[in-house]
């Protein structure tokens, strides 16, 4: 268990026991695991202890500088992250958005009406027998993708159990994509604040979380063709966010896995949508013509 409080206390190494993967043994890559963690600002990461996370990037690639899209509110950024484009393009301008209701109509439209293409989409058309999958913890979510298109989509609450629902998906499906959206730090956020004790002991608690979904990775067999990225949609300042000031616009972004440069601190330019295209890139697909993300290569081995 990771004891609570600040890094300058040092890393709970103990804690990663639960997981201990060889990156050297690491092959083809048939599965991605995209963790969102809502409201997580590089400063969280930076204060809190989260061995998991720390051991990813140590092991993986990293930036605590990639960006998020204007607005600096949930719908919008989780939308431009599996979009591969920002609001100018899909149309998500606020966290009521469903499709065909938005003022911007997307400019260019997928397999849904006034939607515009996900890597859902991508990955039906082009891996029609890819397993696709999302276990969330708020209730829009499902409306920023085609969740027609999807084989699973759980709703759950509370960050512990959406973890929970996670393990027991990915034991059993072994799916190809999975998008785990965690809400608990947002809370906290807009609660007691950012950069608060209660923010960074709930940023270490989804740290924990974190090393429960890779274990299950472990368990069910497919870690080394797994890639694993972690990021979230907005930081925040105060008890809130969606301002044009750094604090909200930054973000961290994490990969580890299977390809992927072990203990790289990314250099270039990361935004949210660049995630959709660097999905697409590890499973072998063509990003959509319309996003206008770009895959993250400087994380990958050549």
């Amino acid at each position: 268990m990771i004891r609570l409080g600040s890094k300058s206390k040092g890393w709970k190494w103990a804690a990663l026991a639960i997981f201990s993967f060889s990156a050297s043994v690491f092959g083809e890559i048939n599965h991605v695991i995209l963790i969102g963690c809502d409201g997580m600002s590089p400063d969280g990461i930076r204060n809190a202890d989260t061995p998991v996370m720390d051991k990813l990037m140590k092991e993986g690639a990293y930036t605590l500088h990639a960006r998020g899209v204007f607005p600096t509110s949930s719908g919008p950024n989780w939308a431009s992250m599996i979009n591969g484009a920002g609001p100018e393009q899909h149309g998500v301008l606020n966290n009521d958005w469903e499709p065909g209701k938005s003022k911007v109509t997307p400019s260019a439209e997928g397999p849904v009406k006034g939607m515009f293409p996900t890597i859902y989409a991508v990955l039906r058309e082009q891996k029609p027998q890819s397993i696709l999958t999302c276990v969330h913890d708020w209730d829009p979510i499902p409306n920023m993708f085609e969740a027609n298109l999807a084989d699973k989509i759980v709703s759950t609450s509370g960050s512990k159990n959406t973890t929970k629902r996670a393990v027991k998906l990915i034991k059993k499906m072994k799916p190809t994509f999975l998008f785990i959206h965690m809400d608990d730090i947002d809370h906290v956020g807009h609660g007691t604040g950012h950069g608060t004790p209660e923010y960074y002991a709930s940023v270490a608690e989804t740290d924990v979380l974190i090393g429960n979904i890779l274990q299950a990775v472990k368990d069910a067999g497919i870690e080394n063709e797994t890639v694993i990225i972690i990021t979230s949609d907005h930081g925040g300042h105060g008890t809130g966010h969606g301002q044009s000031i750094m604090a909200d616009l930054e973000i961290p972004w994490i990969v580890w896995g299977s390809g992927i440069v072990p203990g790289k601190e990314l250099k270039g330019l990361v935004n949210t949508y660049d995630t959709a295209a660097t999905i697409a890139h590890l499973l072998g697909v063509k990003s959509h013509p319309a996003w206008i993300g770009k895959p993250v290569l400087e994380a990958l081995k050549k």
